[in-house]
């Protein structure tokens, strides 16, 4: 099978390439921004969707013109990547996966891609890479590259640049060293709880820094915009919005790969995070009730991570032949595991669950892992309606699940 695998690495350049990658970003973000408006007003004006090829021939005229012949200072593949990018948005919108394209700020996940690995060289003795227009440039070569280079996308994060080199390899089919299979309740006083009686403790990465980070926003709300002490109170704005997201993805990282090796198939709930964490604010006309808790109630749901949790999950079980299954998580910490009886009143605490019909008591979120893990067999046995992983289109099928041992 083949692999797909980026590898990121900070960049160390210096001071003429760092002015250079600000120049190409910001002409990438130009490019998509103008062809996102020349869509909007040829859409107003009755006019068919404008493709990438016709969108392309307008950026020849944009680079000869005498409007932005700056554009020419940047490389032509970037330029027209980010016309490729607005056009995969526009169809996500289309296909009803994502919103409607919108804007490009200045200092907001500034990039540029060279999709052409032509074009691309790599010298990982010396811990250095060329790109065009920009020369070589060094990075911390803090592991190797494996498999044939496809493309390298520049970012910058938290006032430093990083490199991702995203390449393709060979690899035998995966399988599975482990036999067991494992259901697992997400929550915010427990962040992972899993059906074998364990569970993983919430980080909660921004609550630890929530207190000095709004004390530097408001430092930095004081300073005259644009000048330089306001410059400086934005840098440590987001040195302390890096710590959070780097701790975060770490304790992820960490979490996931321990799952994905000690289990063939994994079993969590599809959660729709954007629905649960939603404002409750209202309108003017109709003000929403409860706005406070629900507040603070959203800000500890996206502290989880559990969106980033279960992308990580899907990708690493499948590099290690396991499976990944998202169940419906409906009544999950209201179902009774021993005689399947739902009733919210069983659950009389956010901890405690004792089951109104026959008795059964234990923590409520091990009885949603539990749960979870049941709906996960019937899906895997019976082919019971189940919302899989992003990358499964449809529901499992005998072939499928005879490549996976699961302990009963």
């Amino acid at each position: 099978m083949q692999r797909l695998q980026a590898f990121k690495y900070e960049l160390m350049p210096t001071g003429e390439q760092q002015r250079d990658m600000r120049r190409f970003a910001g002409s990438c973000r130009f490019v998509f921004n103008k062809a996102l408006a020349l869509q909007k007003e040829n859409y107003e004006a009755g006019g068919k969707f404008i493709g990438y090829v016709a969108m392309a021939k307008r950026l020849t005229e944009w680079r000869n013109g005498t409007e932005t012949p700056w554009l020419k200072d940047s490389p032509v593949h970037p330029l027209q990547h980010a016309l490729k990018a607005l056009e995969r948005a526009y169809k996500n919108f289309f296909g009803k996966r994502a919103a409607y394209p919108c804007f490009k700020k200045k200092g907001q996940r500034d990039s540029f891609r060279y999709p052409d690995s032509k074009q691309i060289k790599l010298d990982q003795t010396n811990g250095r890479i060329f790109l065009p227009k920009l020369g070589w440039l060094r990075y911390r070569n803090c592991r190797d590259v494996l498999g044939k280079v496809k493309n390298a996308t520049v970012c910058r994060s938290g006032g430093k640049w990083f490199v991702s080199v995203q390449t393709e390899r060979e690899v035998e089919q995966p399988v599975p060293q482990a036999t067991s299979a494992i259901g697992i309740d997400m929550g915010i006083t427990r962040f992972a709880t899993l059906s074998n009686g364990t569970y993983l403790a919430p980080l909660n990465s921004f609550k630890k820094h929530e207190a000095r980070l709004r004390r530097y926003q408001r430092a930095m709300r004081r300073k005259t915009k644009f000048s330089s002490n306001w410059k400086k109170a934005k840098a440590r704005v987001q040195r302390i919005h890096t710590r959070i997201s780097n701790a975060r993805r770490d304790y992820l990282h960490k979490a996931t790969t321990t799952i994905s090796q000690n289990h063939a198939m994994v079993c969590i709930e599809d959660l729709q995070v954007g629905n649960m964490s939603r404002s409750a604010a209202g309108s003017t006309a109709a003000p929403g009730k409860n706005v406070r808790a629900k507040s603070g109630l959203n800000k500890a749901i996206l502290d989880q991570g559990w969106f980033e949790f279960r992308r990580q999950l899907e990708y690493k079980l499948a590099w290690n032949g396991g499976w990944l299954i998202a169940v419906p998580p409906q009544h999950t910490s209201q179902t009774c595991p021993r005689c399947s009886h739902v009733s919210a009143e069983s659950r009389q605490t956010q901890a405690r669950f004792a089951c109104v019909a026959c008795g059964f008591e234990e923590h409520a979120d091990l009885v949603g892992a539990i749960t979870v893990l049941a709906r996960g067999h019937r899906v895997a046995a019976c082919g019971e309606p189940a919302q899989s992983g992003r990358s499964m289109k449809q529901e499992p099928t005998e072939a499928a699940t005879q490549n996976i041992c699961v302990a009963p």
